[in-house]
Formats: structure tokens, C-alpha cells, sequence
């Protein structure tokens, strides 16, 4: 009976060599024979393990150890002196739904004439006064290659608005919004956008939400809708009060009276400023001059602005505030808190380093090597792309979006990955690994272009997300090997052979089955076994010369062919058409 070890996702090769209670110079050596290096120190996935487990042929079963489902952020208990707090709030919905529109007519400001292709692209935090109360909204991007980005923004929330087009109905992103919310157990506030059209049908939306087993209050459910217009205005009052109604009911408070705590919602680069991060307070005070630890890295808080850059002295719970002073640059989705000195904040940070470093590579850092394991009967052709990207949740989603692209043949090797500008360093990566630059929102200096110019480097900026996935994806098509594509066209059966030299064979015999034209290639086969592949060189129908004999009638043909052919009475010439095929993804 087989011994079953269960493992982690990520394994060092010197830990999964002792499970296995086997040398790890054979787990090396049996990992470099599948084109896999990596020293004792180094971690393989799960299914890389798995593999090779299998190629050692031992009397064990790799079992994967089940992570814990990911749980909604479990509510703050909070004393008696926490105080009531604004909701949080996530816009979610398909693309071109109108969730940025509707934010737009909220603020009465006109941020999507401003987006990219007209669809936001990152996580889009602020807060707004509604009477004498206060809402943070956060906008999340509806394209499907923000997947990350949209769970990201669900379970920051108190609150998601599902906004849904009238005319346009249930889409995937509304469903995977649906979900998300589900998940993060947040409340779900229907928005049926866009009633003003003509072709407006919210009933239409309300049955479709209900195959989502979303059952509307009307119709006996729990899920509260309401027709709003982006465009009107209608419904917009209705739709903000509701929010404080269940605000209300879930009792939001929060305690302000200690150092502040809350989450990264986004980081990038900014010229002038270095590494910047848009938070979210949770609860606490934060300050100018605090000392921020997120994960590896930490900040002295130099300013505190709102998201519009106003400046704060302080930001109060459910507050999203852009913070400057980062060593390096934050991670969106990792928490953050407030320490007294820079030398515990210092401290935090490397043990936060060292906690990512053993907890595993980077999504997708074997990922090429598990492909090479999978597919090493064939040879692995490969794209090297330098990505840049604006913000640290946008690097995310256009990686996962180019790691969906491979394939067993093809694939995508990131050489490096960062935020921020193309600088020269971008360039000289891409020029010793013959790569492209691809630049996600990202500015390139005029000197940088000049260089890339002069040393033929291909940089290509974009603004759209689906446009620089669609872009990778027609460069990876054209790494594919084209398709043969063979067209039967005719059958002889050979019934004489007049002359047999080592290059050249003239016979005769009728045509069976389509037809003979020339000039064409064949192949000479007997009992349905190949002989060898020929060149029709010329045909005859008697004493004329032909371009084209028909089945049932007789002719003669001469073949150069590549060696002597010992072709014998009722051998046939299958004659046929070859073309190549460019491949798709």
C-alpha cells in the first residue's frame, strides 16, 4: 500500500527529499533530468513535486494539505469607546455598466471621460458628504482581467453597490461581482443603471438576478434594488440613503484612540515622491510623521492627503488617505499599522521580508518550469516580456492575464516585473534577453525611447489593459509552429513501369479515385504503406501531354523521385496538395 504524504502548495527540494526519506542528490539529480534546477534551499510547487515523485517510481502518493477558504475579515470587536464610522462601499459590475459614471454624477465630477478605453483600471478610493454624513466609495475596474482586483475590492467593504445595466442585463463580471460579495459576507445593494434608455427592461435584470439566486424584496427575497440613472440623476438620493439605512442596521463603529491600522489598496510610483500608497484607515488615528510597517516595507508618513490631495494632519477609521515616505513599494492587500519608533518599524519590516521570502515564491515563479516538466517531449518556445505597470494591483492583474496565455507549446517568461517608468535598466534587461517592454500606464522617458530606438528594442505602451494582453497574445501566435494541411487529390494505379532510373520513374495506369494534375506532389504507397513522397513532373494522355486526367481514365506520369523506387503493378500514386497554416491562440 501506497505511503501518502501530504504537503504544502510550496516545498524546499531538501524538506521534500527527507519526507520522502531519499538522498537529496537524487531528488536534484531526478529534478535536472526534467530540466528543473534547484539547489536544496529552493522551493517546487505541488504539481512539480508530484511529477517528480513520479518519475522516482517510489511507493508514495503526494497529497496536497487543503488551505483553510479564505473568510471574510472578521469584524473588530470594539470597547465602549468606539465611535460610529462612515461605510465603506465598493461599486462593482460588468464593464461599461456605469459604475464610474454613476460615481462621477455622485461627486459631480467626470472622472470616466478621463479613463483609458472608458473602463476603470485600478481601485479608485474616496469619500463623499451625503447630508451630514460621510460615505467612502471605492470604484473597482469591470474588465475580466481585473478578477484580483475586484475580490480585492469586495472584501475591504461594508457595503458592495451591484451596478447593472437596464438594457444590458446579468453579465459574467456581475456574477463573479455577486460572488465576491458573497464571499467577503458583505451586504449587496442592487443598482439597475441606465433606466432613462429606451430599451431599459429592469424586470428583465431583476429574473436574470434571480437565476443568480439573488431574489429581490418584491419578489419575496432579501436583496434590495433600485432604478437609478447615471445620466438623470433619478434614483441617486434614494440609492445613497439606502447605503446609511444599512450602515444603521449593521451598527458600523470603530475605536479612534489607538495607533491606526487598515489595508493597501493600491501602490505605485510617483515622480518627486518615490513609492505612494493609496490606505484605507480601519481604525486609529494616523498622522503625519507616524511610522507606517506593511509587509516588507515601512514609512515615516512625510504627507497625508486625501485621494483628491487635499492635506490631512490626521485621517480618521473608513478614511482612504495616500501616504508618501516608503522605503520600497507597498503590496495591495497588505495590512498596515502604526508604531511608535523607525527602529521597531525597521525591525517589522524585515521580519515581514524574511515571512514572504519562506512563505514562497511569487505567484507563478514555477510556473514555467512546471510547464517545462509537462510538456518536455516537445521544445517549449518562449516570449521574454519586461512588464511595467503604474500601480502594484495592475502589475498583478496583467501578470495573471499573461500567464493565462501559455500554452504547452508557447509561453510567457516574465524577465522582470516592477511599477513605475521604463528606465534604462528596463532596457538593457531587454536587450540582453531579447525581449519586449511592455509599458501598463506608464510614462517613458524621451531619452529612454531614443535609446530603444537606436538599439532596435521593442517598447510598447499602453493605456488599455485587453489591448496589451491581446498584443502579447499576437506575438505568442506567431511563435507557434504553422499547420500542415494536406488535401487528397487523386489515385492512380500503376499498370506499367516503361523506365526506373535512380532519380526518374515514367508508368502508366488509370485513375481510380479525383483526379491527376501537374504539376503536384504524391506519394507512391503499397498495401497502404508509404514507398516514398515524389514529384509529379509531367503527364500524358496518350501521345499528348496533359494538365489534368480524370478518374476513370488512363494516362502516363513521370515522378522524379528522391532515390531509386522499386514500384511494382497495383502500387498506387496518391496525389495531394500541401499548404501551411498560420496557428491561432
Amino acid at each position: 500500500m501506497a505511503t501518502t504524504i501530504e504537503i504544502e502548495d510550496m516545498i524546499t527540494v531538501g524538506t521534500l527529499a527527507d519526507r520522502l526519506m531519499i538522498p537529496v542528490t537524487q531528488l536534484i539529480g531526478e529534478l535536472m533530468k526534467n530540466g528543473v534546477m534547484a539547489t536544496v534551499n529552493e522551493r517546487i510547487d505541488f504539481d512539480t513535486a508530484q511529477i517528480i515523485v513520479g518519475e522516482l517510481e517510489l511507493d508514495t502518493e503526494l497529497v496536497r494539505r487543503v488551505a483553510e477558504e479564505a473568510k471574510p475579515r472578521a469584524k473588530r470587536e470594539h470597547g465602549k469607546s468606539a465611535v460610529s464610522r462612515p461605510p465603506v462601499v465598493a461599486v462593482m459590475g460588468h464593464v461599461d455598466h456605469g459604475k464610474t459614471s454613476l460615481l462621477d454624477a455622485i461627486r459631480k465630477a467626470d472622472v470616466a471621460k478621463g479613463e483609458a478605453g472608458g473602463i476603470t483600471q485600478h481601485i479608485a478610493a474616496y469619500q463623499i458628504q451625503h447630508g451630514e454624513r460621510y460615505i467612502t466609495l471605492l470604484d473597482t475596474p469591470g474588465h475580466e482581467a481585473f478578477a484580483a482586483l475586484r475580490e480585492h475590492g469586495a472584501r475591504l467593504t461594508d457595503v458592495v453597490i451591484l451596478v447593472v445595466a437596464a438594457d444590458d442585463g446579468v453579465k459574467p463580471q456581475t456574477i463573479e461581482a455577486i460572488r465576491f460579495a458573497r464571499k467577503a459576507g458583505v451586504k449587496i445593494i442592487i443598482a439597475i443603471n441606465k433606466i432613462d434608455k429606451p430599451d431599459a427592461d429592469p424586470n428583465r435584470v431583476k429574473k436574470e438576478l434571480a437565476e443568480q439566486d439573488v431574489l429581490v424584496e418584491e419578489w419575496g427575497g432579501d436583496a434590495v434594488v433600485l432604478n437609478v440613472s447615471a445620466k438623470t440623476g433619478e434614483g441617486l438620493k434614494e440609492l445613497l440613503d439606502m447605503v446609511f439605512l444599512v450602515a444603521d442596521v449593521e451598527d458600523l463603529k470603530a475605536e479612534q484612540n489607538m495607533p491606526a491600522e487598515g489595508l493597501i489598496i493600491e501602490a505605485h510610483m510617483e515622480q518627486g515622491r518615490g513609492p505612494t500608497a493609496v490606505a484605507l484607515v480601519e481604525v486609529g488615528k494616523l498622522r503625519a510623521g507616524d511610522f507606517v510597517v506593511t509587509g516588507p516595507t515601512y514609512a515615516r508618513v512625510r504627507n497625508l492627503e486625501t485621494t483628491s490631495g487635499a492635506k490631512l494632519k490626521e485621517a480618521l477609521p473608513s478614511t482612504p488617505v495616500l501616504i508618501t515616505g516608503f522605503k520600497s513599494l507597498p503590496e495591495f492587500g497588505d495590512t498596515f499599522v502604526v508604531v511608535k519608533t523607525e527602529k521597531e518599524a525597521r525591525n517589522l519590516a524585515s521580519q515581514g521580508a524574511q515571512n514572504r521570502q519562506e512563505s514562497g515564491a511569487r505567484a507563478g515563479s514555477n510556473s514555467n518550469e512546471l510547464m517545462r516538466l509537462i510538456s518536455r517531449s516537445k521544445e517549449l518556445t518562449e516570449l521574454n516580456i519586461v512588464l511595467k505597470a503604474d500601480v502594484q494591483g495592475s502589475l498583478t492583474s496583467v501578470l495573471d492575464s499573461l500567464k493565462s496565455l501559455d500554452t504547452t507549446e508557447v509561453a510567457i517568461r516574465i524577465v522582470a516585473a516592477g511599477v513605475g517608468a521604463v528606465n534604462e535598466n528596463d532596457l538593457h534587461l531587454a536587450h540582453s534577453s531579447n525581449a519586449i517592454i511592455y509599458g501598463f500606464n506608464v510614462t517613458t522617458p524621451s531619452g529612454v525611447k531614443q535609446h530603444a530606438n537606436r538599439d532596435h528594442i521593442s517598447l510598447r505602451l499602453y493605456k488599455v489593459i485587453y489591448e496589451l494582453i491581446d498584443d502579447a497574445k499576437q506575438e505568442l501566435t506567431k511563435l507557434l509552429a504553422p499547420e500542415v494541411i494536406e488535401t487528397p487529390i487523386g489515385r492512380l494505379v500503376v499498370k506499367g513501369i516503361f523506365k526506373s532510373t535512380k532519380t526518374e520513374l515514367i508508368c502508366g495506369g488509370e485513375v481510380t479515385k479525383g483526379k491527376l494534375v501537374y504539376p503536384s506532389r504524391a506519394r507512391v504507397t503499397r498495401g497502404g504503406k508509404e514507398l516514398s513522397e515524389v514529384d509529379v513532373t509531367n503527364l500524358k494522355k496518350g501521345p499528348q501531354d496533359a494538365k489534368e486526367v480524370f478518374e476513370g481514365e488512363m494516362c502516363g506520369m513521370s515522378l522524379k523521385t528522391p532515390t531509386r523506387v522499386d514500384v511494382q503493378v497495383d502500387d498506387h500514386v496518391e496525389l495531394f496538395s500541401r499548404e501551411t497554416v498560420a496557428r491561432t491562440l
